[in-house]
């Protein structure tokens, strides 16, 4: 078996969701919380040192599939042309166990009930045996992703499995090469303490804050979505997350 897999380029990613529109549309799905490839965008940090991140999780098809091992009714499988990790809905009991494994939160549910069924990406299975890309591969309009067999992407973009904030890619070896953002870089020199001093002067207007540290000092809670959360135990959550695409 050649594994198949991704590429992305996180330094060319703005969030635009134009893949997860592209695979919600190509897949039929409706607006709510089934999203087979889900755009997390999380704020890290304080002025001046504020980070909008862009994470891009769909199913990565690991080469160990720990959903696969731990759905009882085998359900979920490896198949053999491409490696793309699929699942089989008549098979399926709603039981969780899959989703519950996953450290990518890859298998959805259309709603909290407990006979919902799993439902994930199938690597748009459909269309490389078409010899085309997945959907969202060909939808992103700054190249931010790539896909094909690994040996390739590894060659082309290099080895680099693990990103900030995502679960350590040793337990599961997910098909996927990451090109990290690129680190911060203060374009036009100036003096962060003095703007802080500036922004606080109104005159004649009262101060918007009176302390530097009421904009540098962020109280815990304060940002909505100031971490990246991919697991998610109840739809609402998933949808609390992931609010930026047209479900």
């Amino acid at each position: 078996m050649k594994q198949h897999g991704y590429f992305f380029d996180q330094s060319r990613c703005t969030g635009c969701q134009t893949c997860s529109v592209a695979c919600k549309n190509y897949n039929r799905l409706p607006p709510g919380p089934l999203k087979y490839l889900r755009i997390y965008q999380y704020e890290k940090g304080a002025f001046p040192d504020v980070r909008l991140h862009t994470q891009w999780v769909p199913c990565y098809h690991c080469e160990n599939p720990v959903c696969a091992e731990a759905c009882p009714s085998e359900a979920v499988y490896k198949e053999p042309e491409y490696g793309a990790v699929l699942l089989d809905r008549e098979k399926c009991d709603g039981c969780r166990l899959c989703s519950n494994a996953c450290p990518y939160g890859a298998p959805v549910f259309e709603s909290n009930e407990m006979e919902a069924k799993a439902r994930k990406c199938d690597l748009c299975i459909d269309r490389l045996a078409r010899c085309e890309k997945p959907i969202c591969v060909i939808a992103c309009p700054l190249r931010a992703l790539d896909f094909g067999p690994m040996d390739r992407l590894e060659k082309t973009y290099g080895t680099k499995r693990d990103l900030e904030d995502l679960p350590d890619s040793r337990a599961t070896k997910p098909s996927v090469v990451f090109k990290a953002r690129r680190e911060k870089r203060q374009l036009v020199p100036y003096d962060s303490e003095k703007a802080i001093r500036l922004f606080m002067r109104r005159d004649p207007l009262p101060p918007i804050f009176t302390s530097p540290s009421d904009i540098t000092d962020i109280p815990e809670d304060l940002v909505g979505r100031d971490r990246l959360e991919i697991k998610h135990s109840t739809v609402e959550d998933l949808l609390r997350c992931t609010r930026n695409d047209e479900g």
